[in-house]
């Protein structure tokens, strides 16, 4: 299983991601805003929040998406080097 190693939130409400095996996709997290548990990630000053827990991203009220979700629904990248870590 990919862990992630690096992630940057963007304006847009999508993650920059970087896996342990190298590759760096970009997941939009809009069509999960509107479920009950990830409503307080629509404040973008909230979302800026992600950070890395358990090889994956987690939110400081611990909203996390699994790893194999952000793995097979982001989109491949070019690594620009923007991914903390």
């Amino acid at each position: 299983m990919n862990k992630v190693t690096a992630v940057k939130a963007n304006d847009d409400f999508s993650l920059d991601l970087r896996f342990s095996d190298g590759t760096v996709k970009r997941f939009d997290t809009k069509p999960y805003l509107d479920y009950e548990v990830f409503r307080e990630l629509k404040d973008l000053n909230y979302f800026r929040k992600v950070d890395l827990a358990f090889g994956t991203v987690q939110w400081p009220n611990e909203q996390d998406i699994s790893p194999e979700t952000l793995y097979i629904e982001g989109l491949p990248v070019s690594d620009n080097g923007d991914c903390n870590g």
